[in-house]
């Protein structure tokens, strides 16, 4: 099964490979994952120059051969000397000289040009040069997300898409298939609140138009999403079951992990200790319960009430209140073992 992004001519097996998680792991390890699925029909791999040694680690794995992948990366510059900055840094540490897909990286606004920040000015004449070859956008906001469509000035869209998605974020999907844009799934399995990665693939193959990156790590997380490649799982009555429980009890005002919300000035790890009650329930709970997370739960007694990460949060969640709902609850699971 493959997926073309709208207007660009990028036809890829519907699997991407969100490389933000590689950052974690060594050199060795990364480049040893990348090539595997490289080798097993991969071939679009998705990073940022935010994701720290990401870029530096495809450079690593794919310059001898280039030609034979996409590559697509973002930046967070507002700025054109930003922009300039992040755009050669990349090309330097993905051993390239042009970019398939350059994206800006979750904007609060909608570039455009004359809309005096200059960087989409910057993305034409870096595409008129061949550093890049198509302009793309991420965000976590219906709002802009709307904006860059109806704009007409983007190729692909990258937006949260999942079945745990409303009938908003579908909206998005089809607007994009009716303007021939390229829609790319991220959180694909919602930060790891999704824990059948069969069901999220089966439900994201209802759209032709969708390509979902799944963020790897592991070796066993990557032979997941391979094997669906050679036998992609059908949506069964039983994963329909599932995802239709997964929808009741995950539905609604729930943080997805996405960390637009940090850095937090008291310290606190908000997009993983916002979300701690699902996590619990959704993994196996020893690996919430160790005492680096105890310590990092503890710090949400240093809360200071200043709001920031209210106000930065995209799904517009009262992020204080679910911290301390959180909070209480993991101290009720620990007081109970």
């Amino acid at each position: 099964m493959t997926v073309t992004l709208g207007s660009t001519n990028i036809n890829v097996n519907k699997n991407g490979f969100g490389a933000l998680p590689i950052q974690r792991i060594s050199k060795e390890d990364a480049v040893y994952l990348l090539q595997k699925a490289y080798q097993n029909g991969i071939t679009l791999f998705d990073t940022a120059r935010f994701y720290t040694d990401s870029e530096e680690k495809i450079g690593e794995a794919f310059c001898k051969m280039r030609d034979k992948i996409y590559i697509t990366t973002k930046t967070a510059a507002v700025t054109p000397e930003a922009f300039w900055k992040d755009l050669e840094k990349s090309l330097h540490d993905l051993r390239t000289d042009y970019i398939d897909i350059y994206q800006f990286h979750n904007p609060s606004f909608c570039p455009k040009p004359g809309d005096a920040s200059g960087v989409y000015e910057c993305m034409l004449e870096a595409k008129q040069k061949g550093m890049i070859h198509h302009i793309g956008i991420t965000n976590h906001r219906l709002s802009v997300a709307h904006e860059a469509i109806d704009s007409g000035l983007y190729e692909t869209l990258q937006f949260p898409f999942c079945y745990l998605s409303t009938e908003k974020e579908l909206e998005l999907v089809e607007k994009c298939r009716a303007n021939n844009m390229g829609f790319i799934a991220m959180k694909a399995l919602s930060g790891g609140l999704i824990t059948n990665s069969a069901a999220a693939y089966a439900y994201l193959a209802q759209y032709d138009n969708v390509l979902p990156i799944w963020g790897v790590q592991r070796e066993k997380e990557l032979d997941e999403f391979l094997s669906y490649i050679t036998n992609p799982p059908s949506l069964t009555q039983e994963l329909k079951d599932l995802i239709e429980n997964d929808r009741k009890q995950l539905l609604g005002e729930f943080c997805r992990g996405c960390g637009y919300c940090m850095p937090c000035p008291a310290g606190i790890e908000i997009n993983n200790c916002a979300r701690m009650s699902l996590l619990l329930r959704r993994s196996p709970s020893e690996l919430q319960l160790t005492p680096e997370v105890q310590e990092k739960m503890k710090k949400i007694e240093n809360c200071l009430h200043c709001n920031q990460c209210k106000t930065k949060c995209p799904y517009g969640l009262d992020t204080p209140t679910l911290l301390e709902k959180n909070y209480q609850d993991y101290k009720e699971v620990l007081a109970g073992i």
